[in-house]
């Protein structure tokens, strides 16, 4: 009984200074994810790319690739969110999920108004799962936020900012309407990013990557990228409020 006692008796006990001391040593010897990086995972495993194909004036029984965008997975059922402009005029839609997995999808609805378009595809990974929705509504100007996306098809890619500016004014790309209520954000985004989520710390989806903004004539980032709240694209395709 009195060696169990020693025993017992001589187990070190841990201070608060040794604790503190402990977490120290790891957060100074060990390089921890940041911010974006576990952002980015907690989506990346929901965005595809979306290729839009028409027919070869050249040849009408051949369809060419036509267009390159990127898409959020926002049910267990494989619906996709993406922009209306991405799949505007397409003949054929294929997209690509996280795992290598292609498959032909098609236009369940679109709200050209909102440059907002939901598809379904043929066939999902077993394992899909789809994007956390979060809310736009506490986001302030200088919050972090990443985009992922296919910009001119390369991906999925990452890019990290900030909120520059919110409920901001935007005519879409097509040139017929006024997109309002936009998150401003200057993290990186060109050509092919369009559809693509927009998402805070935690990777929740705060919005669609919508449309850039260069003066110039340049398809080009030039350090100003608008998005679609998440609330805004929810209403327009008919999911319920988050």
């Amino acid at each position: 009984m009195g060696l169990f006692t020693n025993a017992f008796e001589s187990r070190q006990v841990l201070t608060q200074k040794d604790i503190d001391a402990a977490v120290l040593h790891t957060l100074q010897s060990k390089e921890l994810p940041s911010q974006s990086s576990k952002a980015a995972a907690a989506v990346q495993g929901a965005v595809v790319r979306v290729l839009a194909f028409a027919a070869d004036p050249k040849n009408k029984n051949t369809d060419i690739e036509s267009g390159v965008g990127t898409g959020v997975v926002i049910k267990d059922d494989g619906t996709i969110l993406t922009n209306f402009h991405v799949v505007a005029g397409a003949k054929k839609l294929r997209v690509t999920f996280f795992d290598g997995t292609e498959t032909e999808a098609f236009v369940v609805s679109v709200q050209a108004d909102k440059d907002l378009a939901v598809l379904k595809p043929q066939k999902i990974p077993d394992d899909l799962e789809a994007a956390i929705l979060g809310s736009s509504q506490q986001l302030v100007p200088g919050d972090v936020v990443v985009a992922v996306g296919f910009p001119y098809g390369i991906g999925p890619s990452v890019s990290s900012g900030v909120v520059s500016g919110l409920n901001r004014h935007f005519k879409s790309p097509d040139g017929q309407h006024m997109l309002k209520g936009l998150i401003q954000f200057d993290a990186a985004a060109n050509p092919g990013n369009s559809g693509g989520p927009l998402v805070n710390t935690t990777g929740e989806v705060v919005g669609i990557v919508t449309a850039i903004l260069n003066p110039t004539s340049a398809r080009t980032f030039i350090g100003i990228g608008f998005a679609t709240t998440i609330e805004s694209a929810g209403s327009a395709v008919g999911l319920p409020p988050f």
